[in-house]
């Protein structure tokens, strides 16, 4: 029996988490649950974003289904208190170092998609971005100079081995699909990057059935927009992954399609839908939740060894959209338990 930690979060998290729920139940698994607060509700209730009682299950559990933080109250208090620091705790603590997101343009959607439906077409690629380093991690602060003009930095870093590691998980999913990874830096600029850019070729030697690439941050975003088939599996740092796989959200229709995974090295992990807390629609039945039912999915596949159950959602999910279902992000009408619905309709 596995155990589930339930991070609603704030916002629209608890709506989409409840529908993942719901799909997860239908499946019949062995599995057992335990909500936890975290985000801007946990510092209401008990003061912090990430309660050492919420850490402490995330900790018991075999995996994590997270909902979304968020919570414009919490805007000025300080960094350490926000809600987002939750989730760059939960990364610290249990090690979450690779970053999933795969994304894929389910069959329907084209006109949902920012781009012309015959570029669209070609998205299927996986994101494999590190998440414990970089200007995100690093060390940072504000501060006077001489001239007494105020100043603010942030120092991005990473050091071989946090390079060589997600290196590897590049690779592993490359060799597990088409065999192409792309290495996203900016290494013509930032010392940081040449440094990603040598590990990456050194461990490529290990791996001579993958055909490695690079590119530039700035290119591949052109490159997203322009030829998205080109890419099966781009592997990127912290910051430039944070804001590639967002634009390929769009790119696939909506980010509310878009699920994701956050992996120790021995298969532990947090999933997550991509997209925020949406505090302008909580509670208004408005969100879609095919990006958390489809990371659940994710973390039947990655943490549970449930690939069967996995194949099934994701099968039910393009189902119901290929058949119309549609929520207001995607230009229909559907509230966000409808579309739940639709997928346990198929299921």
């Amino acid at each position: 029996m596995a155990l589930i930690a339930l991070l609603p979060g704030d916002g629209i998290g608890p709506e989409v988490i409840t529908q993942a729920r719901r799909v997860l139940d239908a499946l019949d698994l062995d599995l057992t649950y335990e909500e936890v607060p975290v985000g801007g509700v946990a510092y209401h209730t008990l003061g912090h974003p990430l309660p050492e009682s919420t850490l402490d299950v995330a900790r018991r559990a075999d995996a994590l289904l997270f909902g979304a933080v968020g919570d414009p109250t919490c805007d000025n208090l300080e960094r350490s208190l926000r809600p987002e620091q939750a989730i760059l705790g939960l990364r610290k603590h249990l090690g979450l170092f690779s970053n999933l997101r795969p994304a894929t343009l389910f069959e329907g959607l084209e006109d949902a998609s920012a781009l012309k439906p015959e570029v669209a077409r070609q998205i299927d690629l996986v994101i494999v971005r590190e998440l414990n380093g970089d200007v995100y991690f690093g060390e940072k602060g504000r501060r006077v100079r001489p001239d007494g003009a105020r100043e603010g930095y942030d120092i991005m870093s990473y050091d071989e081995h946090e390079v060589r590691r997600i290196a590897r998980v590049g690779f592993e999913t490359a060799r597990k699909r088409r065999g192409q990874l792309c290495s996203v830096d900016k290494a013509n600029v930032l010392e940081t990057s040449q440094l990603w850019r040598d590990v990456v070729i050194e461990v490529a030697a290990d791996y001579p059935d993958v055909t490695l690439s690079h590119m530039y941050v700035d290119n591949a975003a052109m490159q997203l927009v322009r030829n998205p088939g080109q890419f099966d599996v781009i592997v990127t740092g912290n910051l430039f992954g944070d804001i590639l796989s967002d634009q390929a959200s769009m790119c696939a229709g909506s980010i509310g399609m878009l699920p994701s995974a956050s992996l120790d090295d021995a298969g532990k992990g947090l999933y997550e839908p991509i997209h925020g807390s949406a505090p302008d629609i909580a509670g208004q039945g408005k969100a879609n939740p095919c990006a958390a039912i489809l990371s659940a999915a994710l973390m039947l596949r990655h943490s549970l060894g449930q690939a069967a159950a996995a194949d099934r959602i994701e099968a039910a999910v393009a189902r119901a959209i290929r058949d119309g279902a549609r929520t207001a992000d995607l230009g229909g009408t559907m509230t966000t338990s409808a579309m739940g619905d639709a997928v346990l309709g198929v299921l």
